[in-house]
């Protein structure tokens, strides 16, 4: 049976041999995704779309350049080209530059025609509850999507990977109102394998984020300085592992900053983590970006750091062990054996905090920012919303510091995280 894509593809590889690259990789991708929308708490679009994307690497004499098209006529295929091509010729030279070589996979994953009829009883769902539940809520955007997605790559190494994958989506971002006060915005969203399985809003922790925003109307500072625990929600968990992510890979291992450069093998983290990656989870790639499909990691094995995660690139200019990554995430904390609710009971001080706005902590991760969307903790207690609070600390003491971890999770396809409690955050 005829493969445009990879047939797009083969093109486009012998454009470029034909121009002269010593080396040279090719991605042709097409997505078609139709959508049900809300604004403003009613519901306003139906629509479907469909987008190409052609990505393309040229090497030449060690040097690197990349660019991107949609159109795959014949002239503008020549001139794509000829323009990385030009671009070649002013770039650095590295002798780490390469491209996958002897890769072959073929992943086909999920439903690729939309159930219409479920995006649509998502938004009803989630608009009837609000006008039942939540009057004051404004759901500013919200959609049920669903997405079909085809992708080829190959690279004149010898590398053929393709895949096709469906899935669904589904997110909502909002505030609440009472009077001239306001809470402020937050979001909440994952994707699924389907929407007609289950209710929509006990998914992707989005009713528990509505519920909170109307609770944030009214807010209240924290009232003293002084160290402190955290509660961590799963959202906030992913952004502090996404620091832990961008320690192992590329950009900090090269220019030395990462601080688990020599920690492979070591503890790294509290002995109650345990992080391994979920590569199959609906709308994530399955394809690396550098042309390998990734075999199953285990990161954090009760908190001993198992590799790091370089890029084809990072590897050969570092001498790490390439570890390949999906693209779009794909990862999962195991839960642990303590009930959310008992990870706040017990707990003097302290705060829940559904959004760490850490900005770009230091190189050896101190930060100091603001909690957002947090409530104040005391005595066991969830209390009022919190303003005008902030906590400063170190990332990597706080993955050292968790004190445990729920058993329940959130799963929103790219992540599925549980709570975490993490002491010894100073408050001001």
């Amino acid at each position: 049976m005829a493969d445009p894509l990879h047939d797009s593809a083969e093109r486009v590889l012998a454009l470029m041999r034909r121009q002269g690259f010593d080396a040279a990789q090719v991605a042709v991708s097409r997505r078609r995704r139709h959508e049900v929308c809300v604004a403003h708490n009613e519901p306003s679009l139906l629509r479907s779309n469909e987008s190409l994307r052609l990505q393309l690497t040229g090497l030449l004499d060690g040097r690197r350049a990349d660019t991107e098209a949609s159109e795959l006529d014949d002239d503008s295929l020549a001139a794509t080209v000829h323009a990385l091509w030009t671009s070649v010729a002013s770039a650095p030279q590295d002798a780490a530059n390469a491209v996958s070589a002897s890769q072959h996979v073929r992943i086909t994953r999920g439903t690729t025609e939309p159930d219409v009829g479920s995006l649509a009883g998502a938004m009803r769902e989630l608009l009837a509850w609000r006008e039942a539940e939540a009057p004051t809520l404004m759901i500013e955007e919200a959609l049920a999507g669903h997405n079909h997605a085809q992708t080829t790559l190959l690279t004149s190494a010898g590398s053929s990977l393709a895949c096709e994958l469906g899935w669904y989506d589904a997110s909502a971002f909002g505030l609440a109102r009472d009077g001239a006060q306001a809470s402020s915005f937050n979001y909440a969203g994952g994707s699924c394998a389907s929407l007609a399985d289950a209710p929509l809003l006990p998914r992707f922790g989005l009713q528990e984020m509505l519920q909170s925003l109307v609770r944030s109307v009214q807010t209240q500072p924290l009232g003293e300085h002084g160290v402190g625990a955290v509660v961590l929600t799963p959202q906030a968990v992913a952004g502090l592992l996404g620091w832990l992510l961008g320690q192992l890979a590329d950009q900090a291992l090269i220019d030395g900053s990462s601080v688990y450069r020599e920690a492979v093998g070591q503890l790294a983290a509290s002995p109650l983590l345990t992080l391994r990656s979920r590569f199959d989870a609906p709308g994530v790639s399955p394809l690396s970006a550098d042309g390998f499909a990734p075999r199953p990691v285990v990161l954090l094995s009760a908190g001993r750091l198992n590799c790091l995660t370089p890029t084809l690139y990072g590897s050969r200019k570092t001498g790490v062990p390439h570890v390949p990554l999906a693209g779009g995430g794909g990862w999962e904390l195991q839960a642990g054996a303590t009930p959310r609710s008992e990870l706040i009971a017990g707990l003097k001080r302290g705060a829940l905090v559904d959004r760490l706005s850490m900005g770009r902590p230091a190189a050896n991760g101190d930060f100091s920012g603001v909690i957002k969307n947090s409530f104040a903790l005391r005595d066991g207690e969830v209390g009022a919303a919190l303003s005008e609070t902030m906590i400063s600390g170190n990332v990597a003491a706080m993955l050292r510091e968790v004190s445990a971890v729920s058993a329940e999770r959130i799963d929103a396809g790219a992540w599925a995280m549980p709570w975490l409690r993490v002491e010894g955050l100073h408050f001001s």
